[in-house]
């Protein structure tokens, strides 16, 4: 999709950046996606990246471990993995009970914004 704008009598055609859109807002409702997996039981980055894949968004590994990382330095979530399997053994996240603060703090900003945006109320 392209949107043309006149700046100074001069015809621009801009076309949207997805991998912007994907860095500056979308990467905020993957961790919110996960902060709600991991309130239902652990999870894993592959099966977060296959559950954000059903839903239409491509996401790598070199975007989810960091995501995950990036929640368990938050204390959002906790790590677990087990060290008899080795460096490379599977990593199960947990959320953490500030996690569940934070969830339940953003599950209210969600339903405001969907109020507004989504319903047009305010």
């Amino acid at each position: 999709m392209f949107v043309v704008i006149i700046r100074r009598n001069i015809m621009v055609r801009e076309t949207l950046d997805q991998k912007a859109v994907q860095r500056e807002i979308l990467l905020g409702f993957w961790k919110v996606h996960i902060l709600y997996h991991a309130a239902k039981g652990p999870v894993m980055g592959q099966e977060m990246i296959r559950e954000l894949n059903r839903h239409g968004y491509v996401v790598s590994p070199g975007t989810m471990y960091p995501l995950l990382a990036r929640l368990n330095k938050m204390g959002w979530l906790e790590c677990r993995q087990d060290k008899k399997a080795g460096p490379k053994a599977r990593k199960d996240y947990f959320l953490t009970a500030l996690g569940h603060e934070a969830l339940n703090f953003l599950k209210k900003q969600i339903e405001e914004l969907h109020r507004e945006v989504v319903l047009d109320r305010k």
